[in-house]
């Protein structure tokens, strides 16, 4: 098989799925989308076109190609990503846009369950003098942070293996974020998701529980006019507004994501 077969092999799949063909075969051949139209002669070696047919299995069963190359770009990183890990996602990319839009100047922040460090490492690669903590409930998920970490240079983020606050020193920040679990166990969304952790993407109250404990708990560490950042599902910008509200935190609004979808909602502790 040469580049050109590689690149027909799916023949009647939707562009989506012939794009993800093409990243996949720039990934085991180590070069860019213009550098494969010079080489659509090339053949693949065995180990190549074994690993390209496996990977198109893997994709036609709902496998995120992150998963299958071992990467994903988030923000300007590419990070590691396992299973034991969510595939970033685009639309977390507004709750970094939306923290770098917040009045701060060198604070402390707080990130709760990191999965692969996207949002803490994003932030810290824009605001070097932030002091950052990203927590996750899992310590392989945890390694995968830290390797990521460790790759972008970004040796000011501490981790630590905790259950959102439970395992904490007593502290206080100036700014807390989270992107928690918030589908419904009964979601149909799931479907399109089995591959991936379900302890990352699940919560019971209809997706609400662990925005619910974070919320209730927050304000017990953040500082005075500190500030709560949540990611959350399409359909839940009004009620974590009113959660935010009741606890006390003034400013609360939603963001949408690029589909237009409420996605991130904010507020600042009285």
């Amino acid at each position: 098989m040469n580049v050109a077969e590689a690149l027909q092999y799916w023949g009647e799949a939707d562009s989506y799925e012939r794009q993800e063909s093409l990243w996949l075969l720039e990934h085991l051949l180590g070069c860019s989308v213009l550098e494969l139209k010079f080489k659509t002669k090339q053949s693949l070696t065995a180990e190549q076109e074994c690993l390209f047919l496996d990977g198109l299995n893997r994709l036609k069963n709902n496998e995120p190609l992150a998963y299958i190359t071992g990467s994903q770009p988030f923000w300007t990183l590419d990070l590691k990503v396992t299973t034991d890990t969510l595939v970033p996602r685009p639309d977390t990319e507004i709750l970094v846009e939306t923290v770098l839009g917040l009045p701060l100047g060198d604070i402390s922040m707080l990130d709760l369950g990191t999965g692969t460090g996207a949002i803490a490492l994003a932030l810290a690669s824009e605001r070097p003098n932030w002091q950052v903590l990203a927590t996750d409930i899992y310590e392989p998920t945890l390694q995968v942070a830290q390797f990521n970490a460790q790759k972008h240079g970004l040796t000011q983020v501490m981790f630590a293996c905790s259950a959102w606050f439970s395992q904490l020193d007593a502290q206080k920040f100036d700014l807390i974020v989270s992107n928690p679990p918030y589908i419904d166990p009964i979601d149909d969304h799931l479907s399109h998701l089995v591959t991936e952790p379900q302890r990352a993407l699940t919560s019971d109250d209809n997706g609400l529980a662990d925005i619910k404990e974070i919320i209730t708990q927050s304000p017990n560490w953040l500082k005075s006019q500190g500030w709560l950042v949540l990611e959350h599902g399409y359909d839940q910008g009004l009620q974590v507004q009113a959660l935010l509200t009741k606890v006390g935190f003034s400013k609360v609004k939603t963001i949408q994501d690029y589909g237009k979808n409420d996605r991130v909602t904010l507020g600042q502790l009285n």
